[in-house]
């Protein structure tokens, strides 16, 4: 009414109010009256906006990409920016000017001037690997621009989202991916294999070597049996020969004692046979029938002997001869005792 109106603002407005020419009030979520006809207000947002971006550049190998993200700032000096854009409000806070539109525009423009000039610097394929790296360089480059620090701005954060190549170029690199990894694939089947055959190849080789290692074994076995025999006969050999000394030495011994005994006989018998010659050396000129007469000494029975050794060498004479038993008897019962 006549000009006078109240008018109030949210906790995320910086507020200036001018009036006639100079600062009548500043301050964040202000509410107050004005007299419209000499009042101007100025309303600027000092919350956090996120503004998401897609460029389209092309890459230091010509490829076009697509590089798609999200800055996120905040009016951290809203005097200054007042200064340079018009966030002039009307009674119903809505802008009269375009200005505060083209803000988010200025920031967008910086931050494809940064990209251009990194894209264009690098490869395809390295490209689509640094979308980290990338998110750094974007966040330095606003940080560091004039045009952000005279508008007195500052860049929260940087995400970038995606990098995409054209939808024919991302084919391709499917196909070359897809073709990589089916190589990769069959390179891993055939380590792979190649593994197992070297894995087969090692535990044939292991065995093998056990088996040397115990025929080598078997080896010094029967090399130590063939000595712990040959040890044996040697030994058996050297008790045989031990055994057989022993024996020869008893059989030397042996015919010592039996040419000592044979010497003792001989000389036994010599003296004997000496003995025996003295003795007949008186009747070896005596005849038999002298001799029988001798040994019979006056026994009857040696003289019957001797009649009958007679009568035996005069069969040829005597034409008869009769002997009874008891002839026989009587003279063999009338021979002295």
């Amino acid at each position: 009414m006549f000009g006078l109106n109240f008018i109030r603002f949210d906790s995320t407005r910086y507020v200036i109010h001018y009036q006639s020419g100079s600062i009548r009030r500043e301050g964040k979520g202000l509410a107050f009256y004005y007299f419209s006809p000499t009042s101007s207000i100025v309303s600027v947002p000092v919350n956090s906006i996120d503004l998401p971006f897609i460029f389209h550049e092309s890459t230091q190998d010509f490829q076009q990409v697509s590089i798609q993200g999200q800055i996120t700032y905040q009016i951290d000096q809203p005097f200054q920016i007042s200064k340079f854009l018009n966030f002039t409000v009307d009674d119903r806070q809505d802008y009269q000017s375009d200005d505060p539109h083209k803000l988010s525009q200025r920031v967008v423009n910086e931050a494809q001037s940064v990209i251009a000039a990194n894209v264009r610097a690098r490869g395809l394929r390295k490209l689509l690997s640094q979308a980290k790296e990338l998110e750094k360089i974007l966040l330095d480059g606003l940080s560091q621009a004039e045009t952000i620090h005279m508008l007195g701005l500052k860049i929260l954060g940087v995400n970038v989202l995606a990098i995409k190549p054209t939808p024919e170029l991302a084919r391709a690199l499917e196909a070359e991916v897809r073709e990589s990894l089916q190589q990769e694939a069959d390179q891993a089947v055939y380590e792979r294999r190649n593994f197992a055959v070297e894995q087969e190849r090692i535990i044939k080789e292991s065995e093998l070597n056990t088996e040397i290692a115990i025929e080598e074994k078997q080896k010094q076995i029967s090399q130590k049996r063939m000595e712990t025999q040959l040890l044996q006969r040697e030994n058996e050999r050297k008790l045989l020969l031990e055994k057989i000394q022993t024996e020869i030495e008893a059989e030397e011994k042996r015919r010592s004692f039996l040419e000592l005994q044979s010497t003792n006989s001989r000389q036994k018998a010599d003296d004997k046979s000496y003995a025996i010659q003295s003795y007949l050396n008186p009747y070896k000129d005596m005849d038999w029938k002298s001799l029988m007469a001798l040994q019979s000494q006056g026994k009857g029975n040696a003289y019957f002997a001797l009649a009958f050794s007679e009568l035996a060498t005069q069969a040829s004479k005597i034409g008869q001869l009769n002997i009874s038993p008891d002839l026989v008897a009587s003279l063999m019962g009338n021979q002295p005792s």
